[in-house]
Formats: C-alpha cells, structure tokens, sequence
C-alpha cells in the first residue's frame, strides 16, 4: 500500500513549497502540503491545549520560542490528521528536505515491515549508534538506535505511534526533537531509522522558518540542560533494556 504524504510548510515559504512539490511529484505516492502552525496566530486557548509553561519548567532548561512551540503543533496536527484518515501510516516531512533516490523504495518498504513499530525515523546523523540493524531494500538498512537521533526532518509514524504521541505529548514542555528521544515516556515508543538516510536536507536548511535563533545560556540554564542529559542517558539505557533486537 503506498503511504499518504504530508509536508508541514508556512504559508510565506513559497519557494521551498514550489520546489518540495516539484520533488513529490516525480514519485508516485499521494502527498499534500500540511500548513505549518504560525504560533503568533494561535489563540490562548488553543495554545495553552498545546504548550504548558509549568511541564516546560520541570522537564526542559529554558522556555520555548514561538517557533519552537509552532513547530511541535505542526506535527501534531499532522498526528490527529493521520487518525481521521483510514491510513495505517503516514510520512511526514518538514519543508526543507531533499528526496534521494532510494525514498520512494524505502517508505514502501517501511509500509510493509512485519514487526512491531510506531515511527520511523528517514534521516539521521551520519555515524549514528545502533543497537541492530537488517536489510531493508538494496542498499538501505532497517536500524534500531542506541539512542533516537533528534532530527525530526522526516518520519513515517503508525496510527499506533500517532496515538500513543497525542495521548502523551498534549500538551508538551519540550521541543519536539527532544520530546522524541525520550520515548519511554509514550508507552514505549518504537523508534527505529533508516540508514543511510532517505531524505537530505537542502541548502536553506541552516536558516529555519519556524525555528528561532537561541540566547546564550545563563548558569542555571546551562545546569538545567546537564541535568536533563543526564536523565535521558539513564531513562534511554534502563528502558531500551527490555526491547527487541531487529
């Protein structure tokens, strides 16, 4: 079955919408553009469903910006959007991806993976660490991470994954990249990658839409963030324990 694609884009960003469309358009997979939350334009009520300045407090170092916390909903959205379909999987990209060649192979391939999954990660840095790993299709391999890699530049998630991530992560105090690597706090997330990785990040990649540029550290942030390094080393290696190998 071929997996409907969404790809998360402002409303501004013309040109990165023309040229992902152009890219989706030679392969022959249903997709449609998702428009990305502008936080700015969110009402209270609806942001504080969102965002809670309180779990920010107790589980991140610094609050959040607005593009940070448009970013997270944006995914979300794309989560409950998933959930109203009758797909059993979705492939979510972020407007500033590539496709390489081997995209369309993969995500079929991912589509259909016999073994228990909830997200798959389609990028990750180069010289990840991986528990295991098996054939995926010629030349791709199917890995399971040591830890979860923080790009969320593209995923395939299951119905499963999508509600497990709704009913855990609203509303969130992280950013979403972060949120992801700690999983065992959705009811064991299953996050697996895809190496080398099916997408690539284009040229205006550096320089995020919705992403802000971030202060300098004060003491006690900078305390804050060792701490929660920490907790996910031990929560990530106490947890992953009790997973299966590929």
């Amino acid at each position: 079955m071929r997996l409907p694609i969404v790809f998360i884009n402002l409303d501004r960003d013309a040109e990165r919408r023309t040229r992902l469309l152009a890219e989706l358009q030679q392969i022959d997979m249903p997709s449609e553009r998702f428009p990305a939350v502008w936080w700015a334009d969110v009402p209270p009520e609806q942001a504080s469903r969102w965002y809670s300045d309180d779990l920010n407090a107790r589980q991140y170092y610094k609050p959040l910006r607005n593009g940070e916390k448009g970013c997270y909903a944006s995914h979300i959205g794309a989560w409950q959007q998933l959930l109203a379909s009758g797909a059993p999987a979705l492939v979510v990209l972020e407007d500033d991806v590539r496709l390489t060649p081997q995209f369309a192979d993969v995500v079929n391939a991912i589509a259909a993976l016999q073994e228990p999954w909830d997200m798959v990660k389609l990028r990750g840095r180069d010289r990840e660490k991986v528990r295991s790993q098996r054939p995926l299709v010629p030349g791709s391999a199917l890995v399971d991470y040591s830890r979860v890699p923080s790009m969320t530049a593209g995923y395939v998630v299951s119905r499963a994954g999508a509600a497990k991530l709704l009913a855990h992560r609203q509303p969130f105090g992280r950013p979403i990249d972060v949120d992801l690597r700690f999983w065992w706090e959705c009811d064991q997330l299953r996050i697996l990658g895809v190496s080398p990785s099916a997408i690539a990040l284009d040229d205006t990649s550096e320089v995020s839409s919705i992403w802000d540029t971030r202060d300098t550290l004060t003491p006690g942030q900078r305390w804050r963030k060792f701490t929660m390094k920490l907790a996910l080393t031990l929560g990530n290696a106490w947890h992953r324990r009790s997973l299966p190998k590929l």
